[in-house]
């Protein structure tokens, strides 16, 4: 049976007595999210949408990493990598180097499919170019994604096991041993209909149309598809989160124990689907919690 952990109101120690006081967040507090400015904003391609911020602690390194990636539907509409500056800056308040991630989505020129996927594995492989002028650890990294951003972390420490023939491939990139999913949409055959109700986007958007050559689109898309990838991945989701509610990490997290992977389901009690990434947020205590412990800190 697969073990949910739920973090319950009794243990205040852990979430702190404001989380049954505090209201769960909505779409416009998520919107007004922000933080400070980051300490490097680095291209990887010409597109206006293809860079990186670096977020670094003060002192000397090497630092560990958080690779962050931020959601919105995968569409522009939404905010994103803005919204992760609140995140990125406690946690390089905390000693922990960020890189989060801004990617082209699937309503930019070049986005979607493929696009979208190797601008993710370009960023995300840019860090073993800039580790040892930035001081950052490549041996403590753990890709923390959320909403559609949890796809994509869970895809880019996936994406060893992609196939050669899919033009995301690429040889040796960089290892991620853990990723944290916060309501993460990262089952794209499974979640299609709650993907569609969500998000209102459809299959095609995500993983492009198939061909006779790629008939099943998910097979370098999905995660799901890329099991047994080797990581372990935490999937947390709030309580009112009703864009992926905790059923949908549940789901995930039994196909990767099928599969021989390791997987912990987490819920924030009183939580949505915006708590999960506002460190102004009682439900920070828990996530950032499982950051550390990802990054093996104490």
């Amino acid at each position: 049976m697969l073990k949910i952990i739920r973090h319950s109101l009794c243990a205040a120690a852990v979430a702190g007595s404001a989380a049954s006081a505090a209201a769960p967040m909505t779409l416009q507090d998520y919107l007004a999210l922000d933080g400070r400015q980051p300490d490097r904003r680095i291209a990887y391609g010409a597109a206006p949408s293809q860079f990186v911020e670096l977020f670094k602690p003060q002192g000397m390194g090497p630092f560990p990493v958080v690779v962050l990636i931020h959601g919105g539907c995968w569409t522009v509409q939404f905010g994103g990598i803005r919204q992760m500056r609140n995140m990125a800056s406690d946690l390089a308040a905390q000693g922990i180097a960020v890189w989060n991630v801004e990617y082209r989505r699937h309503d930019e020129a070049g986005g979607g499919y493929p696009g979208m996927y190797q601008d993710v594995a370009q960023a995300v492989d840019l860090l073993k170019q800039e580790a040892q002028a930035s001081q950052l650890d490549l041996g403590r990294v753990v890709a923390v994604g959320h909403s559609a951003g949890g796809h994509l972390a869970q895809w880019a420490a996936s994406r060893h096991r992609l196939p050669s023939w899919s033009p995301a491939w690429v040889k040796d990139p960089l290892p991620i041993p853990s990723v944290i999913s916060l309501g993460g949409l990262a089952d794209l055959r499974l979640q299609a209909s709650l993907i569609k109700s969500s998000c209102e986007r459809d299959t095609g958007q995500l993983a492009g149309k198939p061909s006779a050559q790629r008939p099943d689109v998910f097979l370098d898309t999905s995660p799901a598809e890329m099991l047994p990838a080797r990581i372990h991945t935490v999937l947390i989701h709030g309580e009112h989160d009703n864009v992926s509610p905790l059923s949908t990490g549940e789901a995930y997290a039994q196909r990767a124990r099928a599969a021989g992977d390791t997987a912990t389901v987490l819920m924030l009690p009183g939580g949505s689907h915006y708590d999960e990434v506002a460190a102004t947020s009682p439900s920070w205590k828990i996530v950032s919690a499982e950051i550390r412990k990802a990054l093996g800190l104490k």
